[in-house]
């Protein structure tokens, strides 16, 4: 099975299925931050390990108390995908924190910063006429 095929593409859609539900309902850790989000999942195409890529609204401490959390449930999220999923194996889960929502947002920042004395200038253009 390659990397990109339409096989791995859907076992990865219902992987990331299954752990967004778990996480926003069947785990009960309060180191899990309410506002979690399972961005992607990266299945192998063996089917022994998978990345789960994670965003956690909140500080850096939010974030890794919530992958701490996160890490301790690995046995219990892998026993549910044994059970709901029809998987040959399943695999072993690594959460990796996702900050490229962060990221875009100070990126967009930047650029209203740089952008604020071109708009105020356009403005007083428009003012003037």
């Amino acid at each position: 099975m390659r990397k990109n095929s339409i096989k791995n593409t859907r076992i990865n859609a219902e992987v990331m299925k299954e752990l967004a539900n778990l996480i926003r309902g069947g785990i009960k850790d309060p180191r899990i931050a309410p506002m979690t989000c399972v961005t992607d999942v990266e299945v192998a195409p063996d089917l022994k390990t998978c990345k789960v890529y994670v965003s956690v609204l909140g500080d850096e401490t939010v974030r890794s108390e919530t992958l701490a959390g996160l890490r301790n449930a690995e046995g219990f999220m892998r026993h549910h995908l044994a059970t709901t999923l029809n998987l040959r194996n399943t695999p072993a889960l690594t959460f990796i924190a996702d900050t490229s929502t962060e990221y875009g947002m100070a990126m967009s920042a930047k650029i209203d910063e740089v952008m604020a004395p071109i708009h105020e200038r356009d403005d007083a253009k428009e003012d003037n006429e």
